[in-house]
């Protein structure tokens, strides 16, 4: 049920992330400790910013396997960002492997990502679909509920026009969650559906762990921040993690912890939303 992490800090190597931890998302890619499922090799994405060229990320996917495309692991032991997005798939049944289907998602300087499903979807789509506007409709080129979820995200946001800030993105991803829901229920869908969504503009990062049923639990979500995170005598820490009160120096959001150090990470909390913002300390809201 695919696996996914974010990173915001200072410049880092996509190896130390992707690669080099002992839980990294290559051997989540194969080897999932969270998921009854431990296979994730329906294709990989991953995304990354370079502000000194343009504020667009740069995105790579494949439809082979994480662990064993070698152009992955030779590309990201030479780029380096301070904002990471990677996602490894296990294909929603029905849906197509295909490098259109790879996460994330890339509209102009965002990127879009998610593990989950909405329940339904093929029941839903038409309904989906024609709620959008005709900038977003014509955006979608793959088959899966995730681009279709983005694009409601993304005619919900972008009533702002281009000058949007964070709490306009998590404004639009909370109504984007009510949408998706109020869709589900009133198609009478009797599953669940699961919205671990994560979201940036290179600078702002929001994420949520939500499932829109009570009596159902959301998957696993955890979050790390503290002044760096880095290689040590112990492995890959999280310097300084659970210090202070002020905007951290780096913070992962990901679907398993990168590291066996559980003291460096928190798991979210079911039904809220992480708000991180440059400068600012990160927050969570309850979504109800």
């Amino acid at each position: 049920m695919c696996r996914f992490f974010v990173y915001k800090g200072h410049d880092m190597l996509m190896s130390d992330l992707l690669m080099q931890p002992e839980r990294s998302l290559i051997r989540q890619s194969f080897k999932a400790r969270e998921w009854e499922e431990p296979l994730n090799g329906d294709g990989f994405g991953v995304g990354w910013y370079a502000p000194e060229i343009d504020p667009t990320p740069c995105v790579y996917t494949s439809v082979s396997p994480a662990w064993s495309n070698r152009n992955l692991q030779r590309l990201s032991e030479k780029i380096r960002s301070g904002c990471f997005f990677a996602h490894v798939r296990a294909a929603t049944p029905g849906l197509p492997v295909n490098d259109l289907n790879c996460h994330p998602f890339q509209y102009g300087r965002l990127l879009w990502m998610h593990n989950g499903a909405v329940s339904g979807f093929s029941r839903l789509r038409r309904e989906i679909r024609e709620s959008l506007t005709d900038r977003t409709y014509n955006m979608i080129q793959g088959t899966t509920d995730t681009e279709h979820a983005f694009a409601v995200f993304l005619d919900l946001l972008l009533r702002h026009g281009g000058d949007f800030t964070a709490d306009d993105m998590a404004e639009a991803l909370a109504e984007t969650l009510l949408r998706l829901k109020s869709w589900r229920a009133n198609g009478g869908i009797g599953v669940a559906s699961h919205y671990n969504f994560a979201v940036t503009d290179g600078e702002t990062v929001i994420a949520t762990r939500y499932v829109d049923d009570s009596a159902d639990r959301p998957h696993s979500l955890y979050m790390a921040q503290g002044e760096k995170f880095q290689h040590g005598e112990s492995g890959y820490r999280m310097i300084g993690a659970g210090g202070g009160t002020g905007a951290p120096g780096a913070l992962i959001v990901a679907s398993e912890p990168l590291t066996d150090e559980a003291g460096d990470w928190d798991e979210v909390p079911p039904n809220h939303m992480i708000v991180a913002r440059s400068g600012k300390p990160v927050e969570l809201r309850a979504l109800s």
